[in-house]
């Protein structure tokens, strides 16, 4: 038996999930959250094989949380299962942890293969993912500029993109004000940009948040 959680912040989409895994013997979900915080709460408190996180989610987002469970629980599989094209986010949130990406436009049989798949230990890789790796992941200069930023680095600026002050970041991230504003220097450098307006720009015109 497979244990899942979901992880998303709209009702209609974990009561879709929830009914549409009841039809699989070998699944059973655990757990359901609606934001990256209570997906923590899940973590300590319940017994999972896998977890089916949205990353666009209020109060923490999936980004946020992944980073979080996976520096608790490195060894739970998380597939992100998002409304964001992979071409945004897949291959940096495979660099993050995630142990799959799909989008909630694909066929749902490739939820169920992506979930048997990570709760055995390995990644789950769509055809479009792998041939953004083949075509030089490792090769600084021809990922996107986000995609250059570190785990850290990409939360300091989804948030910043998302308006948050760096005194409200420090608190949310429990670090102090001068170390979020380290890392503000150094987004802006990697993805050279000047300012907060820029970067929410940047992300608005790359589809990284709503």
């Amino acid at each position: 038996m497979i244990r899942i959680a979901i992880v998303d912040d709209h009702a209609m989409v974990r009561a879709g999930l929830r009914q549409f895994f009841a039809d699989e013997p070998d699944f059973f979900v655990a757990a359901e959250a609606s934001n990256g915080r209570e997906a923590l709460d899940i973590v300590r408190n319940s017994a999972l094989d896998v977890m089916v996180m949205d990353i666009s989610m209020p109060n923490q987002s999936g980004v946020d949380a992944l980073a979080a469970i996976k520096a608790r629980v490195p060894e739970l599989p998380v597939l992100i299962l998002s409304g964001f094209p992979e071409a945004h986010y897949a291959v940096t949130l495979l660099r993050l942890g995630a142990s799959g990406y799909l989008n909630k436009d694909c066929d749902p049989q490739e939820i169920v293969q992506a979930i048997r798949t990570i709760s055995r230990g390995r990644k789950y890789i769509t055809a479009g993912v792998a041939e953004r790796l083949a075509n030089g992941l490792n090769r600084d200069g021809e990922k996107s500029l986000h995609e250059q930023l570190s785990k850290r680095e990409l939360q300091v600026f989804l948030r910043l993109a998302a308006g948050e002050t760096i005194s409200h970041m420090a608190l949310g991230m429990a670090l102090s004000v001068k170390t979020v504003s380290t890392y503000r220097t150094r987004v802006m450098e990697k993805m050279q940009l000047g300012s907060n307006s820029e970067l929410t720009y940047y992300a608005l015109k790359n589809s990284l948040i709503q």
